[in-house]
């Protein structure tokens, strides 16, 4: 895989090119910005591209703040390593944000992966279609990263009823219990389709719900056409990724600024 041509066409399809996705949310071009506005005050709200410089920056910054601050609304400014000036998170601390867990942009070709990974005895994997499902993801997220998630459901009940062609979820049940939940989205005119969420219960870890989880999703992605599959990698899933196929392309950061 070329990685530079491939970090190349993720910042020109996907981070350029975001467009509303059916949850209710805004895309807006501000400028050399693009932010992704949710629809509820709750949501996830971000700036998610930038193109800025050493004399554009701070106003930059600056024009973001006021605007989320107006609306109310905590808001995410996704850091890539590549992106500038370089000295753009300092910027932003300045600016009253805080850096979380940085995370692994990491790439592979749907062609180079298992799409059959088997699931283990007594765990099968239900299709998210409606709000008792969506009911059950959430309460995987919640209970796997410890926060609240109803900004979520109520954003995939939109995209489900007004976009269902852009994403499938998918949960895991070990019976009745739900142990393991994650989405993929289809970036329309796009070669990348991104994979969210995955996070397994602890007690069900180390019994190959994960990659059941992404082989599964893999599938669902290829059978759209597309060629590529995008995650954001936490430390803990990066190793999996990698030994899955996976190559990492660079690092990213949420700098969040609440209100």
């Amino acid at each position: 895989m070329d990685r530079e041509a491939a970090l190349a066409a993720f910042d020109a399809q996907v981070r350029r090119s975001t467009t509303a996705d059916g949850s209710g949310a805004r895309v807006e071009q501000v400028g050399q910005v693009q932010r992704y506005v949710a629809a509820d005050v709750g949501g996830w709200s971000a700036v998610v591209w930038s193109d800025l410089d050493e004399s554009t920056a701070d106003a930059a910054i600056a024009e973001q703040v006021r605007y989320f601050a107006e609306l109310g609304r905590t808001f995410e400014w996704k850091h890539y390593a590549y992106d500038r000036p370089v000295d753009l998170p300092g910027r932003l601390r300045a600016a009253g944000f805080e850096p979380e867990a940085e995370e692994t942009l990491m790439l592979a070709e749907i062609a180079d992966l298992s799409t059959d990974d088997p699931l283990p005895p007594g765990v099968r994997l239900v299709q998210v279609s409606d709000a008792p499902g969506i009911d059950l993801l959430v309460r995987v997220h919640e209970k796997v990263f410890g926060m609240d998630h109803a900004w979520l459901g109520q954003a995939l009940r939109a995209q489900l009823a007004d976009a269902p062609d852009s994403l499938a979820a998918v949960v895991a049940l070990a019976g009745d219990e739900p142990v393991c939940a994650g989405r993929v989205e289809f970036h329309q005119g796009a070669d990348f389709a991104s994979l969210w969420g995955g996070g397994t219960l602890p007690r069900w870890r180390g019994r190959g719900i994960f990659r059941a989880l992404v082989a599964h999703r893999a599938r669902l992605a290829a059978e759209r056409g597309s060629r590529y599959l995008l995650v954001d990698a936490s430390a803990q899933s990066l190793p999996i990724l990698e030994r899955l196929g996976f190559v990492p392309l660079t690092t990213t950061t949420p700098y969040v600024r609440r209100q």
